[in-house]
């Protein structure tokens, strides 16, 4: 599990979880494991591996998806790159609509 993610999900309870990031944390759970597969898939073979976890992509991405904070913040509250933050935004939106299992405006 991404550091972030685990650390988020121990300190706030399920009504603080849901006001932060707009998902309740049993949904954020099954998500964070459809990314992780998705994620394996793509590195299966070969290729550098992301700094952050599937589970902190998808934190970063509700974060976007519930603040619409810049992605120069969200890079720095994450610890990565501008380009890197939006590149995993438009990731996580892809693979959760391939999924089948949500429906994404």
């Amino acid at each position: 599990m991404g550091a972030k993610y685990d650390e988020i999900m121990k300190k706030t309870d399920d009504i603080q979880f849901r006001r932060l990031y707009g998902y309740t944390k049993t949904a954020m759970k099954v998500t964070a494991g459809i990314l992780r597969k998705a994620y394996a898939a793509k590195h299966r073979r070969r290729g550098r591996h992301a700094k952050l976890d599937a589970a902190d992509m998808l934190l970063l991405a509700c974060k976007y998806w519930r603040e619409y904070v810049t992605f120069l913040s969200l890079a720095a509250g994450f610890g990565a790159a501008e380009s890197t933050a939006h590149d995993i935004t438009v990731w996580v939106e892809n693979v959760l609509i391939k999924s089948g299992r949500f429906g994404l405006p």
